[in-house]
């Protein structure tokens, strides 16, 4: 079975077939990296439907330079902060990277066992967008720190100190959220 790269290869030359193949690798993925930014589910699929769709639209542009994700994800970003300007354009980008508000918390009738993976999920949500962003693609994207680096145009000291920063500021937020709900 041809790797990631080689597929995306045979995309850019006119097998356009073969994007079925790289969606149902990351699509999956791709709809938890969105839904884990916006928290909207139904916008999760449009934007993981749109990914797919530049994925195409934009897929002379893969040089093969990069791994495929790397050139993925950061087609997703952008797709993102564009979806972000469309809906809120009174603000400013930069704002954006900004805390969030904390959401309000939701019902109690989750089970013991979901309760911890709501309290995770809501604590990355109170995180800034950059924040949220660089614990997505390197703890639940599982891309290397070398690869964010090169989403994010820093080095990958900065990603390094960003993650550390983020796992820090996601414990603080899950702790207050845990002495919320006891």
């Amino acid at each position: 079975m041809p790797d990631d790269e080689q597929l995306m290869v045979q995309v850019r030359e006119g097998r356009v077939e073969m994007l079925a193949v790289l969606f149902e690798r990351y699509h999956v993925r791709l709809f938890n990296f969105f839904l884990r930014l916006t928290a909207d589910r139904p916008l999760s699929e449009d934007l993981t439907q749109e990914l797919f769709l530049r994925i195409l639209k934009y897929r002379h542009t893969f040089r093969g330079e990069s791994k495929f994700s790397t050139w993925m994800y950061q087609i997703a970003r952008n797709l993102h902060i564009d979806q972000l300007r469309s809906r809120r354009p009174e603000v400013p980008i930069d704002d954006l990277f900004e805390e969030k508000p904390s959401p309000q918390p939701g019902p109690a009738q989750y089970a013991e066992s979901h309760q911890e993976a709501d309290l995770l999920a809501r604590a990355l949500e109170r995180l800034p967008l950059r924040k949220r962003e660089v614990l997505l693609l390197s703890r639940f994207q599982n891309l290397k720190y070398q690869e964010v680096a090169r989403l994010l145009e820093c080095s990958v000291e900065n990603v390094k100190a960003l993650v550390h920063r983020s796992l820090k500021e996601l414990r603080r937020h899950y702790l207050e959220l845990q002495g919320e709900t006891r």
